[in-house]
């Protein structure tokens, strides 16, 4: 019988230490016991800014990846029969955000600027071997593409690594099409992030406070509003922890606010798929909202997954899963919100299934 707890622990992408696990490493309990919804691997410790957190070499990742899914696997609850695969991820936008790069054997990759500029026959060809590349390590899921426009060139996080397409959001549309598309024929799933529009942002979510009210446009929304009709397309959109009172005028966070999730995505752009929260452990949550807060926040807001990289803060999957049960037994949490990111994540998951059957 899959329990609250089981449903809750499927709502969760957990980063974790180490390159090899065991029995008796935490990552391997988490997975076995209540089970998860995915995982998230890096390069670098953001804590020791050390690489080799998760990822060393070719056959040190593939080890690892059948590790991960052994554990799941084995979980005591069995899912719909178990056959629904546990979401692998990474960070594999190319250029600059790219945790592959000092992976010997591994392709260089170029960033979404200079990706614009290609033909499409060598767009296409780029991205089969970045897609290929992930599929034969056991990767599913890749938090890519950025659909942000390019507002900034010289500030913020987007602009000034060239992580976006372009500052036309048509251009965006068509080559962020074309990136999932390839990606999808190889059996992985994409990320568009990160929603509502982190392009005219000057400063950086992960370092504290970020408010886009004043640079925002609304051509910033027009990636989701075209993107969100691909429901053929198993994809996730991640949120932004910027502020915009454009759209939230209580300035909450659009990752914790339910008038951005709920009433413009869900609602207005009718979006019924998977949202996924980034990072929670960011500063730009953490030193405004206590985590039970932010926890109650943004999943009544209408988050289906949570992303806690483990890399800014250390937490376990069992307190995350312990301490959102409780808030959804003191009402805090409303219960039908996690029956309905338990559904969206299953049909995700299911049509990876579909995907990998293809392939």
């Amino acid at each position: 019988m899959i329990t609250l707890r089981n449903k809750i622990g499927q709502m969760l992408v957990m980063g974790f230490d180490g390159c090899d696990i065991h029995d008796k490493s935490p990552i391997a309990t988490w997975l076995s016991s209540d089970g998860l919804g995915g995982v998230i691997l890096f390069d670098q410790d953001a804590s020791t800014n050390l690489y080799g957190k998760n990822l060393k070499s070719q056959t040190q990742i593939k080890r690892l990846t059948d590790q991960l899914n052994h554990y799941y696997h084995s979980a005591e609850v069995n899912f719909k029969n178990n056959d629904l695969p546990l979401l692998i991820a990474i960070d594999y936008e190319g250029g600059s955000i790219d945790r592959l790069s000092r992976v010997e054997g591994c392709m260089p990759t170029m960033n979404a600027h200079k990706m614009a500029q290609l033909s499409p026959e060598a767009l296409r060809a780029e991205l089969t071997q970045m897609a290929l590349t992930l599929k034969s390590l056991g990767f599913n899921l890749n938090f890519a593409p950025v659909v942000d426009l390019h507002l900034q060139d010289q500030q913020g996080i987007i602009g000034s690594l060239q992580r976006s397409f372009s500052a036309d959001p048509d251009e965006v549309v068509r080559l962020a099409r074309t990136f999932v598309d390839v990606f999808h024929h190889h059996g992985i799933a994409c990320c568009y992030k990160h929603f509502p529009g982190h392009g005219s942002a000057l400063g950086d979510t992960h370092k504290g406070f970020v408010d886009v009210t004043n640079t925002f446009h609304e051509d910033e929304l027009v990636p989701y509003y075209q993107l969100v009709r691909d429901v053929h397309q198993p994809t996730l959109i991640m949120t932004a922890h910027v502020v915009n009172k454009q759209l939230d005028n209580q300035g909450v966070p659009a990752t914790l606010s339910r008038d951005i999730l709920t009433g413009l995505l869900r609602k207005t752009m009718g979006y019924d798929g998977v949202i996924i929260a980034d990072d929670l452990q960011m500063q730009a949550i953490t030193d405004h909202y206590s985590l039970e807060d932010a926890l109650c926040r943004t999943i009544n807001a209408g988050a289906d997954m949570l992303i806690f990289a483990n890399q800014l803060a250390k937490i376990t999957a069992p307190e995350l899963i312990e301490i959102i049960e409780r808030l959804v037994f003191e009402q805090r949490i409303n219960q039908k919100s996690i029956e309905e990111a338990y559904r969206r994540i299953i049909r995700l998951k299911r049509q990876i299934n579909c995907l990998e059957l293809i392939d």
